[in-house]
């Protein structure tokens, strides 16, 4: 039972956390390309990286902790349903070229970033 507390509390902290930085991205940006999600997606492929690193190479927290932070935060602050939205409504409005490169740069740098999470935790955990 604690587990499932630990990702429902987790999971909702990820989703206040997703829609602030995704506020904050948009005031800033504007609405014309759905820059907050793609870094809200590649920041957290980026800890995701760094996490599972860590936990692997350097300590190995309770399996209640490891939940609430990997499927509870990361899985409430990163989505691929708004992603996968953003995409489509490109599409639909005609903008065919940002929605590719939307969907490529989310992709590409959304493993980039796990992957430099996890050479930056096994480099500096030696």
């Amino acid at each position: 039972m604690i587990q499932i507390l630990a990702i429902a509390a987790g999971g909702a902290t990820g989703a206040v956390l997703r829609h602030f930085f995704n506020s904050g991205v948009l005031a800033v940006t504007g609405a014309t390309f759905p820059l907050g999600i793609l870094a809200i997606n590649v920041l957290g492929s980026l800890v995701m990286g760094l996490l599972a690193g860590f936990f692997a190479h350097v300590h190995e927290p309770s399996q209640a902790l490891k939940l609430f932070l990997t499927v509870g935060v990361l899985g409430g602050f990163t989505t691929f349903s708004a992603f996968s939205l953003d995409a489509v409504l490109l599409w639909e409005r005609g903008e065919i070229l940002q929605s590719l490169a939307y969907v490529l740069c989310s992709v590409v740098f959304s493993i980039a970033a796990l992957a430099a999470g996890l050479f930056l935790v096994r480099v500096l955990s030696v």
